[in-house]
Formats: structure tokens, C-alpha cells, sequence
């Protein structure tokens, strides 16, 4: 199933199918995706502004409920290079690069993805909400991600931009990220039970 552009309504992925990844995928409109056990996700070999990446906006969820027997997998077609997975919440950070005023609450863009314009929504990410729920990921594999869209602005294996402690991170790992295999840029998630391996930078 070739996947592209924005999912707006509650989706449901399924392990009999294998799923696509073309450019920067978004969950919006306050949607949710819910991936089962054993699914395998691919993106498209790509870099720069069209690097396949999935992309959880803020106030949209992620449901990726995987078991010990049945990972979901996030890899690249060719086990090469694409982008990674990035969750978007509304708790706070401590960075306000979009120029908003002091007494606001801090907002960032997050890093890797390179959108112009109305876009710039999607990509924000920060809040006052630090029970926010961005979803849950359990039992996941993030392979083989990190597109470079610039010069040291490489895609993260999971990328976490003001995550909220309602949101559900366990048993995660990162193998053969191109940067680093989790960053986090503010929030108050507590996942537990990440390992990540031969990743490129941290």
C-alpha cells in the first residue's frame, strides 16, 4: 500500500499488507493511526525536502501496539537510507524559535523537515498540556532512517518534540540510524526500555 501526503481520519494499518512511505507522511486533523502487531512499514530511499518520514503533528496519535513475537517495523525499502518517525505534542519546552512573545507558550519547529509556508503548522511543536497524549509506541523497530535534508540536519530514528506524559513509549529500538537514534526536544514523556545501535551520532 503506497502511503503519501496527509491522514486526516482515524486509519488503521494491517500485517497483511506492507506499507509505502513516499515524502513526508503526516497524521493530522486530530486523527489516529493505529498500526497492529507485526506490521512493516517502508520508506522510500530518498533525502532532502522528499525524504520519506512519518510525521505525528500535534494534537494527532500514534497507536503502535506491537508484541514481543509481532515488532512493528519502520525500515527502508532497500534497507538504505530514508527518514525516520517524529511525534509532535503539546507540552512544554524550553525553546521559542517561531517568534512568540514572551508570556506565550514556547513553540518550535522541529529539525529535519525542510516545509515552507502553511506547512510550518504541521511541524510545530509545544504547548502547556504536559499530560498530552501523543499515542503509544510499544515493541517498535525504527531501521535503517536518517536522510539528510541539510548539512548536520539529518532526520532522528524517533524524533520526540514536546511529548506529553500521557503518551506511551516502551520497548523501542533504533538500529543503523545515519544521526541520532532518539532525540528529544522538550516534553514530559518517560519512555522506558529504548537500545539503540549502530547509529551515526548520538
Amino acid at each position: 500500500v503506497n502511503v503519501s501526503g496527509s491522514i486526516t481520519a482515524n486509519t488503521n494499518w494491517t500485517a497483511d499488507n506492507e506499507y509505502v512511505l513516499s515524502g513526508y507522511v503526516f497524521v493530522t486533523n486530530g486523527a489516529t493511526l493505529t498500526i497492529a502487531p507485526g506490521t512493516v512499514i517502508k520508506g522510500e530511499v530518498s533525502s532532502g525536502s522528499g525524504a520519506a518520514a512519518l510525521i505525528v503533528t500535534r494534537s494527532a496519535k500514534i497507536m503502535a501496539e506491537g508484541t514481543v513475537d509481532k515488532p512493528i517495523i519502520f525500515t527502508s525499502v532497500l534497507d538504505n537510507l530514508w527518514g525516520g518517525v517524529i511525534l509532535l505534542g503539546n507540552a512544554s519546552i524550553n525553546s521559542r524559535a517561531d517568534g512568540t512573545a514572551a508570556g506565550s507558550p514556547a513553540q518550535d519547529q522541529i529539525e529535519g523537515v525542510a516545509v515552507t509556508g502553511e506547512q510550518t503548522s504541521l511541524i510545530t511543536f509545544g504547548g502547556t498540556n504536559d499530560a498530552d497524549n501523543s499515542g503509544t509506541m510499544r515493541y517498535v523497530s525504527i531501521r535503517h532512517g536518517g536522510a539528510t535534508i541539510g548539512t548536520a540536519n539529518e532526520i532522528n530514528g524517533l524524533t520526540l518534540g514536546g511529548v506529553g506524559s500521557g503518551t506511551t513509549l516502551e520497548y523501542i529500538e533504533v538500529y543503523a540510524n545515519q544521526d541520532d537514534g532518539f532525540e528529544f526536544f522538550g516534553g514530559t514523556v518517560s519512555p522506558k526500555y529504548l537500545v539503540a545501535a549502530f547509529c551515526g551520532d548520538d
